[in-house]
C-alpha cells in the first residue's frame, strides 16, 4: 500500500467515523462517545499527515505510535458503543470495528519495520 493509499484510507476512516457519531442514539452517552470517537478516530489520518513531514526517524515513529494509539481507543469505543446499543445501523458498526482492526494490524507493522531499521 502507498503513502497516498493508507492517507485515502485513513481519511475515509475517519468520514466513516463521523457519519457513525451523527447516528449515534441522542442520549447522555450517546452524546459522549459521539464526541469521544470524533476525536479519536479523526486523529489518525491527521497525525499521519504530520508523520510524513517528521522531522526525524524518531518523530516518525513517535507520529505513528500516536496513529495507532488513537486507532485502538476509536476500536475500543466502538466496542463500547455496540454493547452499549448506543447505535442505530450495526453492519456500519461492525464495517467500522474492522477496519479499526485492520488499519491497527497496518500500524503496528509500520512501528514494528521503522523501529527495526
Amino acid at each position: 500500500m502507498t503513502k497516498e493509499e493508507l492517507e485515502n484510507r485513513l481519511i475515509d476512516y475517519s468520514v466513516l467515523i463521523i457519519d457513525i457519531s451523527e447516528n449515534l442514539k441522542d442520549s447522555r452517552a450517546g452524546n459522549y462517545f459521539a464526541g469521544q470517537i470524533v476525536r479519536s478516530g479523526s486523529s489518525p489520518a491527521l497525525n499521519y499527515g504530520e508523520a510524513q513531514s517528521a522531522e526525524s526517524k524518531r518523530d516518525f515513529i513517535h507520529k505513528m505510535k500516536i496513529c495507532l494509539k488513537e486507532l485502538r481507543e476509536t476500536f475500543v469505543a466502538l466496542k463500547i458503543i455496540d454493547r452499549a446499543n448506543l447505535h442505530l445501523d450495526y453492519p456500519r458498526i461492525g464495517g467500522a470495528m474492522k477496519e479499526s482492526d485492520e488499519l491497527i494490524s497496518i500500524f503496528v507493522a509500520s512501528v514494528n519495520t521503522a523501529e527495526s531499521h
